[in-house]
Order: structure tokens, then sequence, then C-alpha cells
């Protein structure tokens, strides 16, 4: 199951993260978020053990999504030893976004 990232824990659940992790950055009133949603989870299962997959609610959470200049959602963003290293923004299919996870892991 995909984490709950937020602005009190994407410090440590994300960039001190000795894993890849994967954030999506979305909202609940989103559409196209909604369908990005099941692949989220998809990978979060799939990934288990090797990489950190979760979700960052933009309207709940504007401390990091400002830090980090989320402009539109959905916007997917790969960080591995801290540092951003991969995006995607719009809906893009599973295959893309493993792809773009496996290329850092």
């Amino acid at each position: 199951m995909a984490l709950e990232f937020s602005d009190a824990n994407f410090e440590v659940e994300v960039l001190q993260s000795d894993k890849v992790v994967l954030v999506d950055f979305w909202a609940a009133w989103c559409g196209p978020c909604r369908m990005v949603a099941p692949i989220v989870e998809e990978l979060a299962i799939e990934l288990e053990g090797k990489a950190v997959v979760g979700k960052l609610d933009v309207d709940n959470n504007p401390s990091v999504s400002s830090a980090l200049g989320i402009r539109n959602i959905p916007t997917i963003l790969i960080f591995k030893g801290g540092k951003q290293v991969d995006k995607q923004v719009g809906v893009a299919p599973k295959e893309v976004l493993l792809a773009k996870l496996e290329a850092h892991m």
C-alpha cells in the first residue's frame, strides 16, 4: 500500500530514505489524479522492499508542494539519496513509471 507523505514526515520518509522514493503529488478534486492512483498502489505493492512509493495531498501539505515547485497535478517525482532524479507531469502508464523507477534502483 502506498504511504501517505506529508509536510511533517517528508524529510524523514523521502529525503532521508536509503531507497528510491516515488512521490505522487495529488488532490481529491483532481480527475487525472484518480486515474494515476491505482497505478501508484500497484507499484507500491510490486516494489515493496525495493522502493518506497507514496502520495502527498497538495491541498493538505502546501509547504513541500510549494518548496518543490509543484504547479500541476498529478506530478510524480522520484528521489534518490535525498535528491530529485526524475519527474513525470500528468497521467502516464504504469510501464513508464516503472521504467523511471527502475532506472534509479
